[in-house]
């Protein structure tokens, strides 16, 4: 059997959905799955029916793992007239949350459509429940960026976007 753990994930809010290039109007909801099929489970959140492009939920979700996900899947998804429809969806490796065990991480992710381009952002908390069954140790970020970039001086990135994660438990 498959050694597992749960993941409890607080579904905050999206910012900047659309719908076949338009602003998302109501019913958005969010289905969280681990990478793996047939392992895991699903879980949902309700409707945001006033949100719009901008919903809301705050809503906390438990979703199995097992120790073979390499990353778990969160759709926006929408109810229309005929059904429902996808919105967009971002895939978050589990390397990003699995240690340290009981942490709470705060995380935003882009989501994107299926042909790629992207489509809003996700805003979420997660946190790995018990001992991580993964057998693999996150090395921590550095407790500062370097200096230069403390003193302001400008830095050419060539169009990527560089993120330090924030350790909120931390004090130096």
């Amino acid at each position: 059997m498959d050694n597992s753990a749960t993941l409890e994930i607080t579904i905050i809010s999206a910012e900047d959905l659309r719908l076949s290039h338009r602003p998302l109007k109501k019913n958005a909801f969010v289905t969280v799955r681990s990478s793996t099929l047939n392992a895991g489970g699903a879980s949902s959140t309700s409707l945001d029916r006033d949100g719009g492009s901008y919903p809301y939920w705050n809503e906390k979700l438990e979703v199995g793992l097992p120790s073979s996900a390499r990353s778990i899947s969160v759709e926006v998804r929408c109810k229309t007239g005929t059904g429902e429809r996808l919105v967009a969806v971002a895939a978050i490796p589990v390397s990003d949350f699995c240690e340290p065990a009981d942490y709470l991480h705060f995380l935003s992710y882009r989501l994107r459509e299926r042909d790629g381009e992207r489509n809003g952002i996700i805003n979420l908390s997660l946190r790995m429940k018990g001992a991580s069954p993964f057998g693999r140790r996150a090395e921590r970020p550095p407790a500062a960026p370097p200096t230069t970039w403390a003193r302001g001086e400008e830095r050419r990135n060539h169009g990527v976007a560089l993120g330090y994660p924030m350790d909120y438990g931390y004090r130096v």
